[in-house]
């Protein structure tokens, strides 16, 4: 029997990345809009990847099979 692909999610592809240990990474939220009216300090705070925990995670994983890095 020929084994099919899964195809990854296409959304989930562009905005979670997963780490060689099997981390989920996010973007930190409140830096995409009205960066003009935010500080210097908070935008670089918010400039990192952060991981994503618990269920969510998991969620994820389904929707990346093969790990999109």
């Amino acid at each position: 029997m020929k084994k099919y692909k899964i195809k990854s999610h296409s959304g989930a592809k562009r905005r979670f990345k997963i780490t060689a240990g099997g981390k989920v990474l996010r973007r930190e939220i409140g830096i995409s809009h009205n960066r003009s009216k935010k500080s210097a300090q908070f935008l670089n705070g918010v400039s990192e990847m952060v991981p994503v925990k618990g269920r969510i995670a998991r969620k994820i994983k389904h929707l990346l099979p093969y790990g999109v890095r």
